[in-house]
């Protein structure tokens, strides 16, 4: 198992380096997306809430003195000054031009992250840090996408991860149905989007060019749909329907593993062993899906915990490699197998990507997580997934409208809805 695992670390390791080469070498370029991501190796844990909350998605309403929290580990016990920069985006997640520092933020930007505490007896050793905005030094004034770039105060050229999040002014009023009934099949696969956005007492003389709309399943953003052109335009709004773009596959519900203890094993975990230097859970073996079974999920969030279940989880909390497996009779067509979840750097982490065994007939990956509880699902490169396509599964979608009227400078996010399928 040893030299197994050796081989598998050496992989990811090789794949972390190049994926932080790839992401700090694009950075100035738009990723055109709402992600989380870590650029360096001993950064890890990230996680964004809203007042606490890790379910809900990064969107604050203005008006209503919510908190963004923004927490991460960096795995040593050396103190770090990190710095916090603060830019809006437009729409697409560009940087938006033309937009001084002072009409985005009251206070001061590129601010010291003061908020941070040493982990306790554990083997893995780090420093847990934690950002809440708005904060005494800075405030957002707003609406819009927002990115949080972190950097060493060391080095101002190359940010160790990026948190984005949204402030809505919702002046728009969205009206969302979801259905297995599509315009391509009947209660079998595919689970299709209508909406309708209603203008509320905005002015929008040419809703092509001043409207950007965004549709997202899961937070997902490989496969998330923007600014179709909307099939009703009236002098009250637009509406979406029929739009063949607009049918999403419907997934299977995502898989789930607790580890809260490394001394046992938790929920949908096999064995918890030590190979020293490392804790080790290893999953029980999943298969590819050929029936829906209900299983209640939360969509691929992860909550950091442990058996304490305390306010101290964030730094007692120890560190493990889980070891995932996916059984199949052969090597999958269509390309890589990657897992999957809001813990990850996207639908495609390189980090995260299985390996097929020829010996056992079954893709494997090892990733390193901290305790908690963990959603993950099955992800290929260029066909479906192998969890299967259900038009029962529940699935959450969101709703994105924003507002640049004529002669604006921004891009205004006027409109959200949040839905699920068995809400």
């Amino acid at each position: 198992m040893i030299k197994k695992f050796n081989s598998i670390k050496k992989g990811w390791r090789k794949c972390a380096i190049m994926l932080s080469q790839i992401l700090i070498f694009s950075f100035p370029h738009s990723l055109h997306a709402q992600e989380h991501r870590t650029f360096v190796e001993n950064i890890r844990s990230l996680q964004v809430s809203i007042d606490g909350n890790v379910l809900v998605p990064p969107i604050i309403t203005m008006g209503k003195h919510q908190h963004l929290s923004i927490e991460f580990d960096e795995l040593s016990h050396e103190y770090h000054r990190f710095i916090y920069h603060i830019e809006h985006c437009n729409a697409d997640w560009t940087k938006t031009e033309g937009l001084f520092e002072s009409d985005y933020l009251s206070g001061f930007n590129d601010q010291p992250i003061e908020d941070y505490e040493n982990s306790f007896n554990t083997t893995q050793l780090y420093t847990h840090y934690r950002l809440t905005l708005p904060n005494s030094e800075t405030q957002v004034r707003m609406s819009g996408n927002y990115r949080v770039l972190v950097f060493d105060d060391d080095n101002r050229d190359t940010p160790l991860l990026k948190a984005e999040f949204c402030i809505v002014e919702p002046t728009m009023s969205i009206n969302a149905t979801i259905s297995g009934n599509t315009d391509i099949d009947f209660n079998q696969q595919h689970q299709q989007v209508t909406y309708s956005v209603n203008y509320g007492t905005n002015r929008v003389i040419d809703p092509q060019r001043e409207l950007h709309t965004v549709v997202m399943q899961n937070r997902r953003q490989d496969n998330k749909v923007v600014d179709l052109p909307p099939n009703i335009q009236h002098t009250k709004g637009i509406e979406f329907t029929h739009q063949r773009a607009l049918i999403f596959p419907a997934g299977n519900e995502f898989h789930k593993f607790e580890m809260l203890d490394v001394n046992k094993p938790g929920m949908n975990i096999d064995n918890v062993r030590w190979y020293e230097p490392y804790h080790h859970a290893t999953l029980f073996a999943d298969s590819p899906a050929r029936n829906y079974i209900y299983d209640e999920d939360q969509n691929g969030a992860f909550i950091m915990r442990n058996d304490n279940d305390d306010e101290e989880d964030a730094t007692t909390s120890e560190y493990l490699w889980v070891h995932f497996t996916l059984q199949t009779e052969r090597q999958l067509d269509g390309g890589g197998i990657y897992l999957y979840g809001q813990w990850t750097n996207g639908p495609r982490d390189p980090q995260c990507q299985m390996q097929w065994n020829e010996e056992t007939h079954q893709y494997e990956a090892a990733v390193y997580l901290k305790q908690g509880y963990y959603n993950y699902q099955y992800l290929q490169e260029n066909a479906p997934s192998p969890d299967g396509n259900f038009f029962q599964t529940e699935n959450e979608y969101i709703m994105l409208v924003y507002h640049r009227p004529q002669g604006g400078r921004y891009d205004k996010l006027v409109g959200y809805q949040k839905i699920n399928t068995k809400s």
